[in-house]
């Protein structure tokens, strides 16, 4: 027997056209172009949590994951988005209702356009947690303080807290799930599940295998921020101020602390085949079916394409069947 290895959990994302696999400090994002040709993108991402060893603690280490997660997922939305953009650019220049007389635009030095990205992409994931945090946070927060005028159980409130929080999110799914383009984006999700499902039960990755397996995943983002308004019901339960702004600022910073315990609970689920565990991951599951649509053969074969950037899988089966696998 050869030496052991450890198990390998790869984590995904759906972007548009593409999905992005994330194998390690390595990941890869495999995109539909256009011309139907498939363009893969392999990047090296060194993580916070492999240079420090205190962000690799428990709890703390799913904050930094969130985050890193975050920014990884912008930069291969990005990416995805660039090839429609060049396409609709390539349009406007050859619509006749193009102005003859329009200035050409002033090239960026590499260097710039780096700046410029950089900044952009800074922008954005300030932008979305902030968005997430006033959308899923602050808002239901606000609701329950006009009602804690009527209702004086604090448990209550907590747990009404709650339910405004999840209605807020299920609502906000299903209306995203009405435009066209993230159905795509949801059909490619599902094709990323099923890939990874189809990979971790050691069947070879062909279109036709994968669209066997489950469109769901124990893993998957949205379990985990159905998790993170679950285990803020509990949390927020304890949290007992004398004034409305106090409570409210002690939400906001207990948002890393949800976080990362969220993470713990997304990371035990995902290792461990008891039946607790599977009880557990019902509810996350459930949500993923507004998520998640069943994917089309060539979709699966972009997040194939994608999982063959990042990892050698036949040769990683191999050692699974010799029993040189652990973990």
């Amino acid at each position: 027997m050869g030496d052991i290895l450890k198990r390998v959990r790869i984590g995904g994302q759906a972007v548009i056209e593409g999905v992005m696999m994330k194998n390690g400090d390595k990941y890869a994002v495999a995109v539909r172009k256009p011309d139907n040709e498939i363009e893969v993108d392999i990047q090296d991402y060194v993580s916070l949590g492999s240079r420090y060893k205190i962000l690799r603690l428990p709890i703390i280490r799913g904050v930094v994951n969130f985050v890193e997660s975050l920014v990884i997922g912008v930069k291969t939305l990005t990416y995805s988005a660039s090839f429609y953009e060049e396409e609709e650019e390539e349009k406007e220049k050859n619509s006749k209702n193009e102005k003859t007389d329009k200035k050409p635009k002033k090239e960026k030095t590499p260097e710039q356009q780096k700046k410029s990205d950089d900044l952009l992409m800074a922008g954005t994931v300030a932008f979305s947690l902030i968005f997430a945090v006033a959308l899923f946070m602050m808002l239901p927060a606000f609701i329950v303080e006009l009602l804690g005028k009527v209702i004086k159980s604090h448990v209550l409130i907590a747990i009404i807290e709650g339910v405004i929080r999840l209605a807020i999110f299920i609502g906000y799914v299903v209306l995203i799930s009405l435009m066209k383009d993230i159905q795509r984006v949801f059909m490619y999700h599902g094709a990323e599940h099923k890939t990874i499902n189809c990979f971790e039960a050691g069947v070879s990755l062909t279109p036709e295998n994968v669209k066997k397996y489950s469109r769901y995943h124990k893993r998957c983002g949205t379990s985990f921020l159905f998790i993170v308004m679950i285990i803020s019901i509990f949390v927020f339960m304890f949290i007992k101020a004398d004034t409305a702004w106090l409570r409210i600022l002690i939400r906001l910073l207990l948002v890393p602390v949800i976080a990362g315990i969220s993470y713990e609970f997304i990371m035990f689920a995902g290792k461990s085949e008891s039946k607790l565990a599977h009880i557990l991951s019902v509810p996350g599951m459930w949500v993923q079916r507004l998520t998640t649509r069943e994917p089309e053969l060539d979709m699966i074969e972009v997040a194939i394409k994608s999982v063959e950037a990042v990892l050698d899988w036949q040769a990683y089966q191999d050692a699974m069947r010799k029993g040189e696998i652990e973990g």
